[in-house]
């Protein structure tokens, strides 16, 4: 293990940063306290990190004070530090300092390998899992944190108001959704969260995340893509008729006007330089979700939102039991979306028994296997369209004076632009409530209403019934 440490390298960044308190930012940003080998060095970068959060100078006479609060100053390492001659340049003895880091962390690692595949037998999926979330942490540099204190969270919640502050009064705190409804009920998608979007067919569920997904991408951030259900080329074509407003069908057979291909090449180009990634696989784990998920955000960092269509596609660790399968999903999607530090999207189905009640509105108990769910997730929404009833209930009317020779004349007509309505079902972090939309059927785009105020309301029993007010690709 000697190879594995350098005392003097250790030294030598010390000594840099106490004779040049300048250059901690810089440090700080490439390694932390756990990359230093011995206990005593730990220490005192840790008290170099707690002056420089209390805006107290980086010197001998501040870092002794913390380490003497703290019960952990060793004077014969200090003497050492400040012995050691300061560096001219810093960076390639941080490099080679966090280089040694990761590798005592992978001999770890090789220890824990045995110990799970061997000594206590799990099944090879779940150690394959638990190696790429410990490779993923060490090249991150996120390995398991300790508990974190109180001066830490107070300084991280102020560092926060702060930023909040600097952004005015916009509200949106996560990703911006792109609807001003939604943001002003949810204040963005957040960090971490596991967001369920969920509907009956034909009500557009997958249109809204892909809505959702365009916003992110014109952000200038990275959206990832797991398409259980429909090709990426039928994914793109959705999200070029949103953004050019060109009918979706008059795009798929190619039937459009100079000024609409004008549109969509702009459109084109634009797309091909976004972060944008679909794996279109039909048969996706939570395994391969992780997988592949880590090794994306590895690559691109820039991805800041993830989207799966949809979850009772995927399959789970095994487990004969459906329900006990999908608590598996639900809950590793939620790990891996505070894991990743991203907003994940899954979207959902719904049971038929949302259809015979009078008021079709969706509720938490309609979502499909919906008791890991519904706990597990952070946001549940529901995509209602009224009209898409509507015109179920005059066909059926119509198709029944057919059969007994009557005449039927319908006064309901396709329109098309209908009223929708996001249903905010669970808000961990906010009040739920009902966001108004528009639905544009020909280019399947979803866009704010306008004018209608958002209902917000504190309980979900609480959200009335009422009339509808409105309505190729890099591969992973």
């Amino acid at each position: 293990m000697d190879n594995l440490h350098n005392i003097n390298i250790e030294r030598s960044v010390l000594s840099s940063i106490l004779f040049n308190p300048a250059s901690f930012e810089e440090v700080a940003a490439s390694i932390k306290s756990r990359d230093f080998y011995l206990p005593a060095h730990k220490y005192i970068f840790d008290a170099m990190e707690e002056c420089e959060r209390t805006d107290l100078p980086i010197d001998e006479e501040f870092v002794k004070k913390k380490l003497k609060q703290e019960e952990r100053f060793d004077e014969d390492a200090m003497l050492e530090i400040l012995s050691t001659n300061p560096l001219p340049s810093i960076k390639a003895y941080v490099e080679e300092l966090r280089e040694k880091s990761i590798k005592r962390e992978l001999v770890k690692l090789t220890a824990e390998i045995k110990e799970v595949a061997i000594e206590k037998d799990l099944p090879s999926l779940e150690v394959v899992d638990l190696v790429q979330q410990k490779l993923y942490q060490i090249t991150e540099g996120n390995t398991n944190k300790e508990f974190r204190d109180s001066p830490e969270m107070t300084h991280a919640t102020l560092e926060h108001i702060l930023e909040m502050k600097k952004r005015g009064n916009a509200g949106v705190v996560g990703l911006n959704t792109g609807f001003a409804e939604l943001n002003k009920l949810t204040t963005g998608f957040g960090d971490g969260d596991l967001i369920i979007v969920a509907a009956r067919p034909a009500m557009g569920k997958t249109a809204l995340t892909l809505n959702l997904a365009q916003q992110v991408l014109d952000d200038n951030k990275g959206v990832a893509i797991f398409s259980l259900e429909m090709p990426a080329e039928q994914l793109m074509l959705r999200m070029l008729s949103a953004k050019t407003s060109i009918p979706l069908q008059k795009m798929k057979v190619g039937d459009m006007s100079d000024d609409e291909w004008s549109r969509l090449n702009s459109a084109a180009d634009t797309m091909s330089g976004k972060k944008l990634f679909v794996d279109d696989n039909g048969n996706v784990t939570i395994h391969n979700v992780r997988s592949k998920l880590r090794k994306l955000k590895t690559q691109h960092p820039e991805i800041s939102m993830c989207v799966i269509d949809y979850l009772q596609l995927m399959t789970g660790t095994g487990n004969k039991d459906r329900h006990q399968e999908v608590s598996d999903i639900s809950r590793g999607l939620k790990l891996l979306a505070r894991e990743l530090e991203m907003p994940i999207i899954a979207l959902s189905q719904l049971n038929r028994g949302v259809e015979s009640r009078n008021d079709k509105r969706p509720m938490m108990s309609d979502i499909r296997e919906s008791g890991a769910i519904e706990q597990d997730a952070d946001l549940i929404m529901f995509v209602y369209r009224d009209d898409v009833y509507r015109m179920r209930e005059e066909k059926e009317r119509e198709s029944k004076a057919r059969i007994d020779g009557t005449e039927y004349k319908s006064n309901f007509f396709d329109k098309p632009e209908e009223n929708a309505e996001l249903i905010i079902g669970k808000n961990r972090n906010g009040p739920v409530g009902v966001a108004n939309l528009i639905f544009q059927k020909a280019c399947t785009k979803f866009i704010d209403a306008g004018g209608i105020p958002v209902e917000i309301v504190y309980d979900e029993s609480n959200i009335p019934a009422r009339e509808s007010t409105l309505s190729g690709l890099p591969q992973i």
